[in-house]
């Protein structure tokens, strides 16, 4: 007896929401993680690890089945054209499924989806590959090479093989197909740092210090996050350590506003709202005559925080995004953080709020952008990514700049940041930046990195982070000051 529904017709499932729909593999997994809890650890981790696989290196798979099809893929029945992307991954990197198996759950499951008639080409298609694979010849050109290589689009190698070289490039390229544990960040206000640690191990997770910031992990060997009794009670939070450093470049202080313009899903100012919450408590416990503060264990240096002085008015963070939904994921993680310094508004970054002129003391500007740092965790986003999206998303960051530093108060600081590493949407908007509003200088960035990333600053006041290079996601971060006087 078969199951009503098995892993490949799942995995089949996913790309088809994500390659035909348009949708993001993250989303569409979480969902289908969700909806599936009920399956066995393998099954589950079989989907993620086909769905990912098969879209990280989707242009290879392309170049081996036009080698053996006389169809080519994109003249393919979408359905046929994922079921069999699937089963070329499934061949070419886990060695552990016979061939013989792969074709055939391949065939029934085109016969199941209606397309009984195709079951002699899906078949014919997969047996080939499997007895000719390792006969496969690839590009020689060096663009093209490492296009099909590791499966991302020429002109984005063509891009960084100019910017960066071809070694820098290449490495950036590998470290997006390898598998990599997960970063999360321990939540000060409810845990320290080696507590949290204990008990993950507890917990049976692997724990892994960060060597960039004392309070980043990378874990693995768990089955599934919400199962940890530890992530349910928002003892911590996913986030890439490159985000975290956004917060260290952000630096508030007790009694700081900080408005963050695009907020969502609200890793950034979660954690912007949890230094301040941190310092003020800090403040209080080591103001004269306050012994109960002062047994209450606040956090100390060495956990990052510095106790100082407490202000007229408690620090407080706005978080702000375009569209309800995603004030809505905001809301939902202030809700599991604990914190109550920080709330959530729907505004668009692109339309001047003239009540916010000159009254945040920081305000972090994540902006969108091509993502193209971020694709070993999303990796459709090369697919989607054109040179024309870039040059779109560049005069878009420039149009929210020009917009949100209005709301930095004389003296106060600006972060510019993004999750790629392209030319176009981080230095050259950055000069530009500078030309336009000569009130803003740099500001030292380097103060807040640990000393392996020192040597990596672009500038005094800027930080490019290349995956492979670094231990962290590409990524770009900015950080200026505003004059105090006009």
């Amino acid at each position: 007896m078969t199951k009503p529904v098995n892993e490949r017709e799942i995995v089949l499932a996913v790309l088809m929401e994500v390659t035909e729909n348009g949708r993001h593999s993250h989303i569409v997994l979480k969902e289908v993680l969700d909806k599936y809890q009920y399956m066995e650890k393998r099954e589950r981790s079989f989907i993620t690890r086909v769905t990912e696989g098969t879209l990280e290196h989707l242009i290879e798979i392309d170049y081996i089945l036009d080698q053996f099809s006389k169809v080519k893929v994109k003249k393919m029945k979408p359905v046929i054209r994922n079921l069999l992307r699937s089963a070329v991954y499934q061949l070419k990197y886990m060695d552990r499924i016979p061939d013989r198996a792969v074709c055939s759950e391949s065939v029934r499951l085109a016969v199941k989806k209606g397309f009984s008639g195709l079951k002699g080409y899906v078949n014919g298609v997969l047996r080939n590959i499997a007895r000719e694979l390792d006969q496969v010849e690839y590009p020689k050109e060096p663009t093209a090479a490492l296009s099909v290589r590791y499966s991302c689009p020429e002109w984005i190698v063509r891009m960084w093989r100019d910017q960066y070289g071809d070694e820098v490039t290449e490495t950036m390229l590998r470290d997006f197909q390898e598998e990599k544990p997960t970063a999360v960040r321990c939540c000060l206000n409810r845990i320290s740092p080696e507590e949290l640690k204990i008990r993950l191990e507890n917990e049976g997770v692997h724990v892994q210090r960060h060597p960039y910031l004392p309070y980043a992990f990378e874990i693995s060997g768990y089955d599934y996050l919400e199962r940890l009794e530890s992530f349910r009670e928002g003892l911590f939070t996913v986030q890439d350590v490159s985000s975290m450093l956004v917060g260290e470049a952000a630096d508030p202080k007790a009694g700081d506003l900080v408005i963050d313009v695009c907020a969502a899903p609200g890793g950034k100012a979660l954690h912007a709202a949890e230094k301040i919450f941190m310092k003020e408590k800090g403040a209080a416990a080591a103001a004269p005559g306050d012994s109960a503060a002062k047994e209450s264990g606040s956090a100390t240096e060495e956990d990052g925080v510095v106790p100082e002085e407490v202000g007229s008015a408690p620090g407080h963070v706005e978080a702000r995004d375009l569209t309800e939904y995603k004030v809505d994921l905001i809301r939902e993680n202030i809700s599991r953080s604990g914190l109550t310094n920080i709330s959530a508004a729907c505004m668009d970054a692109s339309v001047p709020d003239r009540e916010s002129f000159g009254k945040a003391d920081i305000v972090i500007a994540d902006l969108p952008c091509s993502g193209l740092g971020v694709m070993g965790r999303k990796p459709e986003l090369r697919y989607r990514a054109s040179k024309e999206s870039v040059e779109s998303l560049s005069k878009l960051q420039r149009e929210i700049l020009s917009c949100v530093q209005n709301y930095v108060k004389p003296g106060g600081t600006l972060i510019y940041s993004t999750c790629t590493v392209t030319r176009e949407e981080n230095m050259d908007n950055v000069q530009w930046f500078l030309r336009e509003y000569p009130e803003f200088t740099f500001d030292d960035i380097g103060e807040k990195l640990c000393p392996e990333l020192k040597k990596s600053m672009t500038e005094k006041g800027c930080i490019q982070l290349l995956p492979g290079v670094h231990k962290a996601d590409g990524f770009f971060i900015a950080r200026f000051r505003r004059s105090v006087r006009p």
